[in-house]
């Protein structure tokens, strides 16, 4: 079940999108202020974000810029809902990194169309990312000394726990971290956890990186602590 986080100061419309989205299928959580959303959405990661522009506190813009300046905020989809209609404003949105622009009011059928739209298209871009790296392994990846290693070589032992091990395998498979989280029977938070203390370990920024340097080294092939990546899964 894919995840949503609606971000909105008013009760009455996150209540509707909330009801409404839930029917569709979709877990929603929600949050009445940018600040509120971005807490919310480092402590369990959603698929997909629905947010309003005019907020106190924080504003939905504010809240986009800061979400897109992380990198586990980079390609999540993002919607804007507004009632500004002009282009400029419009304009604002794309340009602090929405996906996608709805001015209010709307009609529900079109809001849900777009979020099965950008989902299918994250979901596309993750499987190719896959994809493209499993038949890759050609180019060479540094990490952090700058140091080139043929694809062919056995890798070194990276430094992770048992814990870690299974995640990492989860993750290089572009997985969510909810969907991790129900293979390996753990929170989506503690996925998260694990994600950071691996990127931190490698000297890494984000899950692409990740994913690029485990197929370009082989580390699917791995065994660690008594077992194979592969074998994590079971």
């Amino acid at each position: 079940m894919k995840k949503i986080l609606v971000v909105d100061d008013d009760h009455i419309l996150r209540r509707l999108l909330k009801h409404y989205l839930e029917k569709q299928g979709y877990a929603v959580i929600d949050a009445t202020s940018g600040q509120e959303g971005l807490i919310i959405y480092n402590q369990d990661q959603p698929d997909l974000v629905v947010s309003d522009v005019s907020m106190a506190d924080m504003d939905g813009l504010e809240f986009c810029r800061q979400l897109r300046a992380v990198p586990s905020g980079q390609l999540v989809p993002f919607i804007f809902l507004s009632a500004k209609d002009d282009l400029e404003d419009k304009i604002k949105g794309h340009a602090m990194g929405a996906d996608d622009y709805i001015t209010k009011p709307f009609d529900m059928k079109e809001l849900l169309i777009k979020i099965q739209a950008l989902l299918e298209r994250s979901q596309r871009i993750q499987s190719e990312i896959v994809r493209l790296l499993q038949n890759s392994g050609k180019n060479s990846f540094n990490l952090n000394q700058n140091q080139s290693k043929n694809a062919s070589e056995e890798p070194e032992d990276l430094p992770l726990t048992p814990a870690e091990a299974r995640v990492f395998w989860e993750l290089i498979q572009g997985l969510s971290n909810k969907e991790i989280g129900e293979h390996l029977y753990i929170s989506p938070r503690t996925v998260q956890t694990h994600l950071g203390n691996i990127l931190n370990k490698l000297g890494l920024e984000n899950r692409a990186q990740l994913i690029k340097f485990a197929y370009q080294y082989g580390y699917d092939k791995v065994e660690y602590h008594g077992i194979t990546y592969k074998q994590c899964k079971s």
